[in-house]
């Protein structure tokens, strides 16, 4: 009977995690099962996923900020949170498909917001890139009030369709993050307005809908002068080839 359990153990602790941490085992069963249960996978073999934050007591965030997420109500991280926030933590990259709704928004500017914490910078830090001023308009919110609100971060919103003077005397006031919409922000930086040369972490808010308005030559614009050692983080709602390139 031991036998028999034994190769069974080693069989469920194939992933490389185990493997290099047999003391994790625990823990790794426990995020294996969480991310079954919700439909949380990788498309990238033998990619080691670090364990999601199923609770808020797991998070590494100032209080405040854990504070304010409870006092809106939240009982738990939905399952695109709690995966998505250990991840960019490390500083990697990270592609998640996830649809509107899914509480991505937090999934990427809490995240980003304690890795800036303790920085000081001639400009914005934090890119926010989202196709319609609607969207920027509804991260910008949720930016004021779990990151400007609770932690003292500085946001500022730039898009389309109103005078472009208000909003380029709010860039030159170097807000830590800056939420926009591709087009606009391409004014303020033909414009001088703004510098994207200290800019740490990049987000794609709903690139596939970016891609498919048109907005592939000045997200390449905006990229190439950002840094290049910069974190990229890319939510989107499908995963079509235009996206994966």
């Amino acid at each position: 009977k031991k036998k028999k359990k034994k190769k069974k153990k080693s069989k469920d602790e194939e992933p490389a995690v185990v493997e290099k941490a047999p003391e994790a085992a625990q823990g790794s069963d426990a995020a294996n099962k969480y991310r079954s249960e919700h439909e949380i996978s990788t498309p990238v073999e033998n990619a080691t996923l670090p364990d999601p934050f199923q609770t808020f007591s797991d998070l590494p965030f100032d209080s405040k900020i854990v504070a304010s997420l409870k006092s809106a109500g939240f009982a738990a991280p939905s399952p695109v949170q709690a995966q998505s926030w250990p991840i960019v933590l490390t500083g990697n990259d990270l592609i998640a498909v996830a649809k509107t709704g899914s509480g991505k928004t937090l999934g990427y500017l809490l995240p980003t917001v304690h890795l800036i914490a303790n920085r000081k910078a001639g400009g914005p830090m934090v890119l926010v890139l989202a196709p319609t001023r609607e969207l920027a308009m509804q991260i910008n919110e949720e930016s004021v009030k779990f990151c400007t609100q609770a932690a003292g971060i500085r946001t500022t919103c730039i898009y389309g369709g109103v005078p472009k003077g208000p909003q380029a005397g709010e860039l030159r006031k170097s807000p830590q993050i800056v939420v926009a919409t591709p087009g606009r922000l391409v004014d303020m930086m033909e414009m001088k307005a703004t510098t994207l040369e200290h800019i740490r972490h990049v987000v794609l808010d709903e690139a596939d809908r970016m891609l498919d308005m048109g907005f592939e030559p000045q997200i390449k614009k905006i990229l190439e002068a950002t840094p290049k050692d910069r974190q990229t983080v890319c939510y989107t709602a499908t995963w079509p080839k235009s996206v994966r390139k």
